[in-house]
């Protein structure tokens, strides 16, 4: 049994205080008391983390004593070590054989499983776990080989995972632990028949945990169909709002809307800001530079390095503001975002609530503003009703003196500035057998198929390759409809699917919704596979 075989655990006592911020501090040992090994509670200590968040301390017990787990919490609550130190507890002390991992950990997006990784790798190795991420948009070769090699835990996206599945390079008869992260939204993305034939391959007695911030429809199969008797943790309301969150409606004109939109971008802090279509995310980056504000656009038609390095330099400030759409920035972490603009409306409340998250995290304080359309007014207020979000409302002008107060904004110089991108990485290919196929790159034989890969899916909610249509004849420069669906403007081609090559040199995002990606009448899995991954 591997508790059997499980480090030394700490068994000092823990001494509550109450740091500056009013939030209760413990002693080093805190984790230990949870039952967590020594050489994790360490690698804690040693990144400054000594208290547990509440749903860490209500899961972790549950899962090291072997049960399955129902976890529901808000964005920002700490999931990812509630989850992860548990898991690398459970397989620490035995060596994974080669393809054969010990622990698989599910997550939608690249970014989010890119993120997962980062924050458990470097607590895992005082346990002598191998960790790897199998996501698309990345070098297979690489993943091929580290598996190969043998990896103890695997954070994968379920396409690639089931590519290598399918070539034979990883198989899950070993896995003793499975974590689905972010259930909801794999499910929102369709990959409710891909995950279900993921998990259809995993040992039947093996440990199973799902977090998610909503339990309904197909995580509720999911939940009914691999979870036995799980013990459930719920620390927030389904839908409700953070609390620390401070909500903001701004009713504009469309001729004021890019001229606010530049004036709130131009503030000081972290901004994030989200449009429709990735035409859209384009399109403002480039107006947003003839004005003289520097910005980062984050999409799914970028390649997976610049995606990456984008991520980086607005993390460490090259850049204050992010403009992105809602698949590429879904579970993007990143510290002292002070400020969420919704320069086009979300399309539902759990969208609302999703994009939001991005600030108020860990107990933080943030803002969240809403661009609004006259013929959008009616749909923003009935989605902000179903969210529970009773916001502030004020039909906003350019220089308005509310709206630099509450979000700083302020006039931009005017001055153009070069559209920012971040510095290119200097890189060599090499062929196969070393194989370090570019990233977005597909090994020939799975050229051409279209399927979705790096786990983005065939239809996500709300985003298309080209977005709107170009600004129309007798329309002022510099006020775009970013993708407004609602107002009228027209998708400009036919969405393409992930993992296939688009004529730009990148991956294009995820379908929109209603499309789906036609693979009938073919299985999954070669060997002993299960149903087909899109139900049929």
């Amino acid at each position: 049994m591997l508790d059997s075989v499980l480090p030394e655990t700490t068994d000092a006592t823990a001494e509550e205080a109450t740091g500056a911020d009013g939030r209760p501090t413990a002693g080093p040992s805190e984790f230990g008391l949870l039952g967590l090994p020594r050489p994790l509670v360490s690698a804690l200590a040693r990144q400054g983390i000594t208290a547990p968040f509440p749903i860490q301390r209500a899961t972790i017990p549950d899962i090291l004593s072997g049960s399955d787990v129902l976890g529901r919490g808000q964005t920002g609550s700490g999931k990812t070590l509630a989850f992860g130190l548990p898991t690398l507890a459970r397989v620490a002390g035995e060596r994974a054989r080669p393809g054969r991992p010990r622990a698989v950990i599910l997550v939608p997006t690249r970014e989010l499983a890119l993120q997962v990784h980062d924050a458990l790798e470097p607590l895992g190795r005082g346990l002598s776990l191998r960790m790897r991420t199998v996501v698309g948009g990345m070098s297979m070769g690489r993943q091929i080989d580290a598996l190969r090699r043998g990896v103890e835990i695997v954070v994968a996206t379920p396409g690639r995972l089931t590519d290598l599945i399918e070539q034979g390079e990883c198989a899950l008869d070993d896995v003793r632990v499975t974590v689905l992260d972010e259930a909801d939204h794999m499910c929102d993305l369709g990959f409710f028949p891909v995950v279900t034939a993921l998990l259809e391959q995993t040992p039947a007695d093996g440990q199973r945990l799902l977090f998610s911030a909503t339990l309904d429809r197909d995580v509720d199969k999911l939940v009914r169909r691999f979870l036995t008797d799980p013990v459930t943790h719920a620390i927030a309301p389904e839908t409700s709002p953070v609390d620390t969150m401070e909500h903001h409606v701004l009713q504009v004109t469309r001729d004021d809307k890019f001229p606010i939109t530049a004036e709130i971008a131009n503030r000081d802090g972290k901004t994030i800001m989200f449009v429709r279509t990735q035409h859209g995310v384009d399109r403002l980056v480039k107006q947003l530079a003839r004005v003289g504000v520097r910005a980062g656009g984050l999409h799914g038609g970028k390649r997976q390095n610049q995606r990456t390095r984008i991520l980086s330099e607005f993390r460490e400030g090259a850049v204050n503001v992010l403009v992105c759409t809602d698949v590429a920035a879904r579970g993007i972490h990143v510290d002292d975002v002070s400020l969420v603009l919704h320069v086009d409306p979300p399309q539902d409340p759990k969208s609302y609530l999703h994009r939001g998250g991005r600030t108020a995290r860990a107990g933080e304080r943030g803002t969240v503003m809403t661009l609004v359309l006259p013929n959008e007014r009616r749909s923003t207020e009935s989605m902000t009703r179903q969210a529970g979000i009773r916001p502030f409302r004020l039909k906003a002008t350019p220089g308005h003196p509310r709206v630099a107060e509450v979000a700083g904004a302020q006039p931009p110089s005017g001055e153009e500035v070069p559209v920012w991108e971040p510095a290119p990485l200097n890189s060599v290919r090499r062929r196969r057998d070393g194989d370090d196929r570019s990233a977005g790159r597909r090994p020939r034989r799975f050229r051409g198929r279209g399927r979705h890969e790096g786990g983005e899916h065939p239809r996500s909610g709300g985003e298309r390759s080209y977005g709107d249509r170009q600004d129309r004849p007798g329309r002022r420069d510099g006020v775009p409809a970013f993708g407004e669906s609602r107002d009228g403007a027209r998708g400009g081609g036919r969405p393409y699917r992930e993992g296939g090559r688009d004529n730009r040199g990148g991956h294009a995002e995820p379908r929109e919704a209603g499309h789906r990606n036609d693979r009938r009448g073919r299985r999954p899995f070669q060997n002993g596979g299960a149903a087909n991954r899109h139900g049929h």
